[in-house]
Order: structure tokens, then C-alpha cells, then sequence
């Protein structure tokens, strides 16, 4: 079941939890720019973004919006790992949800202490840098970055999935009480700041997933797109022109990935795709969401559009 045990990147949708560790800590404020070139060099390494002529200079609404890499290695350099790896925890990466099915598994979110007692070794700079975008060690299951984008959506609200609906002890069943859900401790300006980020990657021009609008203007999509890579790009590589997707063998191909919720105004559903080795997030990944969430809310009883097909006798039946 890969919901939740495969074990992927999480790639640009991990730049979230690095905009809540800087802000909540006070490294840097949703003002701070980054000129970004297209890269960035730290001692004789070089770090690259994904837009190889750069974003320019970019504070961190945009440094979402764009998916700028360089931006998010100058964050994740100033707020460092531990602190990182702390906000994505709490945000249910790094360990399983315990929704009761065999064979879940807990991703894996590192800091300083994990690779000393895993790889007897030191972290470095330019491993924080990594992360920062969601790459090197860092893993995650689809079903976490479900959770992760529902606890961002709510308000910091530490919801887990829940499989059983009810229980049959008897001649008759009734559903499981609702569970309680710890309140995450974050400021919720900060975490409005990073749903605006994610309202603007789908919701305006530039955006890495304007395509992802949906069709109903009154459902509004905030999300953010990732794109997972799952080989090594050798500077000769960069040097000669980066390979495109589609030019690769089906198994070095990167995974596509986004992460979602709607609508803006009263969250109700949150999705994650994954798509093995689809290659972009905003171009393979980014369109189911969109269809899926937008047949969800179609048939959700609570829009008006649900009311107005029950209202003419479309209930139900119409599904499919």
C-alpha cells in the first residue's frame, strides 16, 4: 500500500515547513529576499535551482509561489536542521499516523543527532541546504503530506486520518465519537502567511501551478507543487544542458508530487499525489488533484452545488 509505505522525496512540498521554522523562530521575516541566479555556492559546492536564469530577488510569498530554490537554501542555511526537522514533525512527518493498517511506515525526517547515531558522521551545511528543498535523507509517505497540508489548512490542528467510520458490536452499529485533536503551538499569522503562499502557486500568474485552478470560481485551491529527484545531475550535466524527463530511462525519471486543500475560505479536503517517476509536479501531479478535488466538492453535500443537484433530485445516483 503506498499511501502509506512508500517512502518518496517530498521535494518542494517540504518548503512549507521550512517557511514555518524560519518565521516561528525569527530568522527571517516574510519579507526577507533572496537574489537568486539561478544558484547558489557554498565553499566549492554549488547549489542549484531549478530555473536556471533565476527567479531574481524574492521575498517568501513569491519564494513559494515560484517554488525558488535558492530562496529556501538561504532559509534553511539561516534556520538550520534541527530546527527544521522539529516543524516538520510536528506537522506528522518523521512518524507514523497510526491509522491501524498493517505496514505503515514512518518516513524519515533527519537532524544533527540522527546521523550521528545512524551514519557515525557530522551534518553539514550543505546537507541543511538539501533538505531545504526536500531532498538528501528526508522521506515521506503520501498519506503524511495529506496530514501535513490538512494541519496547515485548519489552523495547526494535529489531525490524523481516520479509516473506521463505526464499529459493529451488536445487532446494530453507531459511528466512533469524533476523536480530539491537539492544537499545534504556532502562530497562526504564520501560518496564514505560508497558506497565502500556497493560494498564490495555484491561484496566480507565475504561479508553479496556475493550471491547477478549478473551474468553479467560488472553489478556491491553494497547494504547492514538488518535483523529486531520484538521480544525481553531474556538473558536466549542467554544463552540456540538464536531460529532460523524457529522455531518461522510465526509472531515473524524477516523481511528480502536490499537495493541496480547499476551498480556501473553510478548508474541508486535503490531498497529496505522488507519481512515480512522472516527472513535474505541476504538469502530471497538480492535474489529478485538481480533477479529484474538484468531483469531491462537486458531490460534497456542504457546497452549493451539491445543494442545487439534490434540490432537482441528483442525488446519489448521478456518481457513476
Amino acid at each position: 500500500n503506498k499511501c502509506i509505505a512508500g517512502q518518496y522525496a517530498p521535494g518542494s512540498t517540504f518548503k512549507m515547513m521550512v517557511a514555518l521554522a524560519a518565521l516561528e523562530h525569527n530568522v527571517v521575516s516574510p519579507d526577507f529576499r533572496a537574489h537568486c541566479t539561478g544558484h547558489l555556492e557554498l565553499g566549492n559546492a554549488v547549489f542549484h535551482c531549478w530555473k536556471k536564469e533565476g527567479h531574481g530577488s524574492v521575498d517568501m510569498l513569491h519564494g513559494l509561489m515560484y517554488s525558488c530554490d535558492v530562496y529556501f537554501y538561504e532559509v534553511a542555511k539561516r534556520v538550520g536542521i534541527d530546527r527544521i526537522a522539529d516543524m516538520a514533525k510536528k506537522f506528522g512527518l518523521g512518524n507514523t499516523l497510526d491509522i491501524d493498517l498493517i505496514g505503515e511506515k514512518p518516513g524519515l525526517v533527519p537532524n544533527r543527532e540522527w546521523k550521528l547515531r545512524n551514519l557515525r558522521s557530522g551534518w553539514s551545511q550543505g546537507e541543511t541546504l538539501v533538505a531545504g528543498i526536500g531532498q538528501g535523507y528526508m522521506l515521506t509517505t503520501p498519506l503524511q503530506l495529506a496530514a501535513m497540508t490538512a494541519r496547515i489548512a485548519n489552523g495547526g490542528i494535529a489531525v490524523k486520518p481516520r479509516l473506521t467510520y463505526e464499529v459493529a458490536t451488536g445487532p446494530e452499529s453507531s459511528p466512533l465519537p469524533a476523536p480530539s485533536f491537539p492544537a499545534i503551538p504556532i502562530n497562526k499569522a504564520n501560518l496564514a502567511i505560508v497558506r497565502k503562499g500556497m493560494r498564490m502557486v495555484v491561484n496566480e500568474p507565475g504561479g508553479t501551478a496556475l493550471g491547477a485552478r478549478l473551474p468553479n470560481p467560488d472553489w478556491i485551491l491553494c497547494g504547492k507543487t514538488g518535483t523529486a529527484q531520484v538521480r544525481r545531475i553531474t556538473m558536466r550535466e549542467r554544463e552540456t544542458g540538464v536531460k529532460k524527463n523524457d529522455e531518461l530511462p522510465w526509472k531515473e525519471r524524477d516523481h511528480a508530487l502536490f499537495v493541496a486543500y480547499a476551498p480556501d475560505d473553510d478548508p474541508r479536503y486535503a490531498i497529496a499525489v505522488i507519481v512515480e517517476h512522472g516527472g513535474g509536479g505541476s504538469a502530471v501531479a497538480a492535474p489529478i488533484a485538481r480533477d479529484v478535488m474538484n468531483e469531491t466538492l462537486r458531490r460534497d453535500p456542504v457546497s452549493d452545488s451539491a445543494r442545487e443537484r439534490f434540490a432537482h433530485g441528483q442525488g446519489k445516483g448521478d456518481a457513476g
